[in-house]
């Protein structure tokens, strides 16, 4: 939810004004061509500065430290799944944006709508299947990430893919291949869903003729 929010908010913006926003999308959108140890890494400095900075601060206020406020904590790995795949979810939110025609926005703009009420009001009833499909996309790609999760995760935090990985180390694969299965079971669920979603209009239209 938190990464096709975002994503939702800088399609909006190139929908707006694309010569200032397209540089940021393509920064935004520039974790997924990244691999997810990098990317951990990096989010790993960052939030050990974070906290050192935290932590001076508390000590000259309270005169005692905070502790690890981020690093290790479910929001930072939120955070790390929002960088990695946010490219996922906006190309599949643009490409369903180029179905919106501009004349709608001219429309809008003409009645006296702002952006905002544009957005919820023109722009999400039309883009419900853009983002159900960027909600399948994201799911399964965070739901089989390895890396970042084992660096970013906190402690007794597992996942599936973490799971499968940790018996298939220790070579129990016999084990391993239930949390293996699942993966692939819970990644196909949406994917059905959406397919026989996306078919419904089309068998609609078809009856008829």
């Amino acid at each position: 939810m938190l990464t096709v929010g975002i994503a939702g908010l800088v399609v909006f913006g190139l929908r707006l004004d694309p010569a200032i926003v397209r540089p940021f999308a393509r920064t935004a959108g520039a974790g997924y061509a990244i691999p997810g140890v990098v990317v951990a890494v990096g989010i790993l400095g960052l939030c050990s500065l974070l906290d050192h900075a935290l932590n001076g601060a508390s000590r000259a206020m309270f005169g005692t430290g905070a502790g690890l406020l981020l690093s290790g904590s479910v929001t930072v790995l939120l955070f790390a799944y929002a960088v990695r795949f946010l490219a996922v979810s906006m190309n599949a939110l643009e490409s369903s944006y180029h179905r919106i025609p501009g004349s709608l926005d001219a429309a809008a703009r003409t009645l006296g709508v702002f952006p905002r009420g544009m957005l919820l009001r023109v722009h999400v009833p039309l883009l419900r299947s853009g983002v159900a499909t960027a909600a399948a996309l994201v799911f399964v790609e965070v739901m089989k990430e390895l890396p970042a999760t084992l660096i970013l995760r906190p402690f007794d935090f597992n996942t599936l893919a973490v799971r499968a990985f940790e018996m298939a180390d220790e070579e129990r694969i016999a084990d391993a291949a239930l949390p293996a299965l699942a993966i692939v079971m819970a990644g196909l669920l949406p994917l059905i869903v959406l397919s026989r979603r996306f078919r419904q209009p089309q068998n609609r239209t078809e009856t008829p003729s």
